[in-house]
């Protein structure tokens, strides 16, 4: 299979993406070909420090979707970006998947334009994974979509929950509604009516979840639009961050407390890695007709390789396709 990947959205520029590229190469024999879209002579000095392979090319393209950009008026006055070019390889049929670390809104415009979304969705939504102590959940949309109409949670619904039965294994997942209060009365009209539609579907529907719901094992799948998604995507992980080396600090005072650092370092570990956007990966752009991984824009090359790998996966399990015949049932 052929991925390909926008190596010039980053926050680190090409040389992380080059770096994740070889990375999955290596640890990937199903992947045949990664296909570097962007201006050759930056990927060219980024390849100097890896051995020469004949499953790279790149694949020219002049212009930068930069994270200050404007999406839709950017790609309207830059023709020729590596995400429009990346994008256009996937719809030409000379990529199977496409990853990229750029520009979230750049990248939903320019898949949405280039190969629409599957029927039955109007707005294709990011579903990240969040680890809980007890569970994971997956939630959605996670920065896609800013402002959102009833219609579309409930299709953010129905999207999550055909990627927690067919790609999660999960039987019956719970869906849950992210509100201000658990009780139906509560929330905005736009979340009120999508409450309605929500509990119309055919779905695991469990109502209502407070933000104090999310990590004690209440749903497997948490829909809200992408404003609010977004930031308890970037609250969760500042705060895991934040409160790793707030532990630290602390067992790391006295004696004692070093012993007992020392002892349960183990456990420690496990956890971090839990929430470690390099094992985390990309987050998939669900509802399009083709896979698309979005990682992080600070992502390392650890983490463009495990997206890579993801991407892989979604094509050999042919994942737009069961998520678009699941979706179609449902919403029959």
């Amino acid at each position: 299979m052929r991925i390909a990947v926008d190596v010039m959205g980053g926050d680190h520029g090409p040389a992380e993406a080059v770096a994740g590229a070889c990375k999955a190469l290596e640890e990937n024999s199903a992947i045949t070909q990664v296909l570097l879209v962007g201006q050759p002579a930056t990927i060219k000095s980024a390849l100097r420090p890896h051995a020469e392979t004949d499953r790279l090319r790149i694949v020219p393209a002049a212009d930068v979707l930069t994270m200050d950009n404007k999406p839709v008026e950017a790609l309207r006055r830059k023709k020729d970006t590596s995400i429009a070019r990346a994008v256009a390889l996937l719809k030409e049929g000379e990529a199977d998947a496409l990853v990229s670390p750029g520009n979230t809104g750049g990248i939903v415009a320019a898949a949405t334009l280039g190969f629409r979304t599957i029927e039955g969705i109007d707005r294709p939504a990011l579903a990240a994974v969040i680890p809980a102590p007890a569970n994971e959940f997956l939630l959605l949309d996670a920065g896609a979509n800013v402002e959102c109409k009833p219609a579309h949670l409930a299709q953010f619904a129905v999207l999550g929950n055909t990627y927690a039965t067919e790609v999660q294994g999960k039987t019956q997942p719970r869906v849950g509604l992210l509100n201000v209060g658990s009780e139906d009365v509560k929330g905005t009209e736009m979340i009120r009516e999508a409450h309605q539609l929500c509990r119309g579907l055919n779905l695991n529907f469990v109502g209502n979840l407070e933000g104090r719901d999310l990590f004690s094992n209440h749903a497997d799948v948490v829909v809200t639009d992408g404003f609010v998604g977004n930031i308890v995507l970037k609250t969760t992980e500042g705060l895991a961050a934040g409160l790793f080396g707030w532990l630290r600090e602390a067992m790391e005072e006295n004696p004692k407390r070093q012993l007992g650092a020392f002892l349960t370092k183990n456990a420690f570990r496990s956890i971090q890695e839990r929430h470690d956007p390099d094992t985390l990966g990309g987050a998939p752009l669900l509802g399009l007709r083709r896979p698309v991984m979005i990682v992080h824009g600070n992502a390392r090359a650890a983490a463009i390789a495990k997206a890579l790998a993801q991407a892989a996966t979604a094509v050999s399990q042919k994942l737009t396709q069961r998520i678009a015949a699941a979706t179609e049932a449902l919403n029959s």
